[in-house]
């Protein structure tokens, strides 16, 4: 609960100010996914560095907004735009990290990872067909858990989320009614008959799920894990039930073709493997190509290339570090697509 506080109070903002002078001050915005692992970055950059990132984590939409508004250096979603939109808007995009969504609930008795849960019927339970824990639809799927008589409230983020995009991506693809009735979108609209809460940013999500008895909601896992929520298992497109695992998490991504993702436009729900978690993500970053500050523009990415190096600090919030290769392909849309005055960046 210290970090769901902490993180509403100060509308997410990551400001490393550590008591070294800031030779540069860097904004981005953004989506909450990923803010667990910005923050740690944002911290040990300033101790190497002096350089100060304020990263204000305010949803993908939002993070789009801005860097479209040149309003920030950065903009960072988890909903990646298409080759397209980026054309439009004279932006480059990139994948940083890749972590994993979960499903969380408050239920009484039940634990951490005790609960399965398949495709459907999380898309059963936020569609409102399944409005009680104990439905057959449940118990079933559970025999050897006792599963109590209370009602289903579904917490959804009431911004526009990247997460979200990504979990209800998830669902469109595993229930036709989802994908006739809702869709893929960074907003949710959910169904009247749908006990709905909506909340602001992963860590409003995790809020109203720790307070709400019979809650149950979507976050990073990072967000869970930190604040001790009961995630569930999943079931894995290939039929077996996973837990949420660096293991499981590292499975899906193996599986992701990035050459073949024109701007980087890759989407990892649903992978085949045995041992694929099936809603695993990855967050992008966007800029603009053309660049009016050339020094600053080379201290960003000086920072990026940087964060590629700190595989280990993601992996001990449960993200999945870019392969090499991965990063090998964005160093060259850096010099390829970022200039001033039409000269490049980044030898």
């Amino acid at each position: 609960m210290k970090f769901i506080r902490a993180a509403l109070l100060s509308s997410v903002l990551v400001t490393a100010s550590f008591g070294l002078a800031a030779k540069t001050t860097i904004n981005g915005a953004g989506a909450t996914f990923p803010h667990p692992i910005y923050a740690k970055w944002a911290e040990q950059y300033q101790k190497e560095t002096g350089i100060q990132i304020n990263y204000q984590a305010i949803g993908s939409g939002g993070g789009i907004r801005q860097i479209t508004a040149k309003t920030v250096d950065f903009g960072a979603t988890d909903a990646p735009l298409t080759i397209e939109e980026l054309n439009k808007e004279d932006m480059i995009q990139f994948p940083m990290v890749m972590g994993a969504i979960v499903p969380v609930i408050n239920l009484p008795g039940i634990k951490a990872g005790q609960l399965k849960l398949t495709g459907k019927v999380l898309a059963d339970i936020y569609l409102g067909n399944i409005k009680n824990w104990n439905d057959k639809a449940i118990t079933g799927l559970n025999p050897d858990i006792v599963i109590p008589n209370q009602p289903i409230y579904v917490v959804h983020r009431s911004d526009g989320s990247g997460t979200t995009f990504n979990f209800t991506e998830y669902l469109d693809q595993v229930s036709p009614e989802w994908h006739e009735k809702i869709g893929a979108s960074k907003d949710i609209a959910l169904p009247s008959a749908a006990t709905a809460i909506g909340g602001n940013g992963n860590a409003g999500v995790a809020n109203f799920v720790t307070r709400t008895r019979g809650a149950i909601g979507y976050v990073e896992y990072a967000f869970a894990k930190q604040n001790d929520l009961a995630y569930t298992q999943m079931q894995a497109r290939d039929g077996a039930y996973l837990m949420p695992t660096m293991k499981t998490f590292q499975a899906a991504a193996a599986n992701a073709d990035w050459e073949d993702a024109p701007g980087y436009h890759l989407l990892l729900n649903n992978q085949p493997g045995a041992n694929s978690w099936p809603m695993t993500a990855a967050t992008f970053i966007l800029m603009h190509k053309d660049q009016p500050d050339a020094k600053k523009a080379q201290e960003i990415i000086k920072f990026f290339e940087w964060s590629y190096t700190q595989g280990k600090a993601a992996e001990e919030l449960d993200y999945i570090p870019m392969p090499k290769k991965v990063v090998s392909m964005v160093n060259d849309t850096w010099k390829q697509s970022l200039k001033t005055n039409n000269q490049a960046i980044i030898k």
